[in-house]
């Protein structure tokens, strides 16, 4: 069965992605990046790739979702995967079920920092970013050789939000990816004992391999490493002269410094209700 870390893209979901497969899948909670081929993305286009299937619309893979995901949980045991896909149906098709999924960790971040996060990883200006978040047909996708092997509805940023946390089907807990910055130790505690708590799992929560998987998964250390080693999820910068930093801002992402007024503004009006609901400040 599948746990999965479901966010908007850059909430968080690599970072927190990065904590637990450091405390789950390493002997001392010491991260490095190959840990988190232990969690892997889905929908994903290593998926699809080799079906034979022709997906010649970006939204045809929707129809072998449940497919995949039965096919994953053939060894019945339970799995944690990262998720940006809106919890949809595509044609008819949902994204998941309660046969294949056992739980999920929303994590939501504010925003008005998530706005220049998506300027930058997707190169554009935070005018091009705005209506990314607020276009409720957006979705990626991948093409090769002609077909669309990876397809993720995102929706606006409200309705990915809203998708997740109104469900009723199986247990979802919300985080903030607020305090997982300024409460990471409390908040990382919590996430584990949900985890075993839905999945009935008998292990104790484990204090100091907790605290060296926050510890090695630090901003400044992953920015390091990335620097060092690369990072494969970043994006290919649009001159092909590298890629785009993943990890970027991180805590100096202080959109009061890094928006104009007007578009603060903008922001605070348009996503008033959701700010109130998670007591951000407006």
């Amino acid at each position: 069965m599948i746990i999965w870390l479901a966010s908007y893209p850059k909430s968080g979901n690599t970072w927190l992605r990065s904590i637990l497969s450091a405390y789950y899948f390493s002997k001392d909670g010491k991260f490095e990046f190959n840990l988190l081929d232990n969690i892997k993305q889905f929908p994903n286009a290593v998926f699809f790739e080799d079906d034979k299937n022709f997906y010649s619309e970006p939204e045809s893979t929707s129809r072998n979702w449940i497919k995949k995901q039965i096919e994953i949980n053939k060894d019945r045991k339970i799995k944690l995967f990262k998720t940006h896909n809106a919890l949809c149906g595509i044609n008819g098709n949902n994204f998941t079920d309660t046969m294949n999924t056992l739980g999920a960790i929303y994590i939501i971040r504010d925003p008005r920092k998530i706005i220049s996060s998506i300027s930058n990883h997707y190169q554009i200006n935070v005018n091009e970013a705005y209506e990314f978040m607020n276009n409720n047909r957006k979705a990626l996708s991948t093409k090769k050789n002609n077909q669309y092997p990876g397809f993720v509805p995102l929706f606006s940023w409200s309705t990915h939000l809203e998708s997740w946390i109104n469900c009723k089907s199986f247990p979802i807990m919300t985080i903030k990816y607020e305090d997982l910055q300024h409460e990471t130790f409390f908040t990382i505690k919590k996430v584990i004992n949900f985890i075993n708590k839905i999945s009935k799992s008998k292990n104790l929560f484990n204090r100091d391999k907790a605290k060296n998987s926050i510890e090695s998964c630090q901003f400044d250390r992953l920015k390091k490493m990335e620097q060092k080693q690369g990072f494969q999820e970043s994006m290919i910068k649009n001159d092909n002269s590298g890629k785009v930093n993943f990890f970027n801002l991180g805590q100096k992402n202080e959109y009061k410094k890094l928006l104009d007024k007007k578009l603060i503004k903008k922001l605070n009006e348009l996503y008033k209700n959701e700010l109130e609901k998670f007591n951000y400040e407006i």
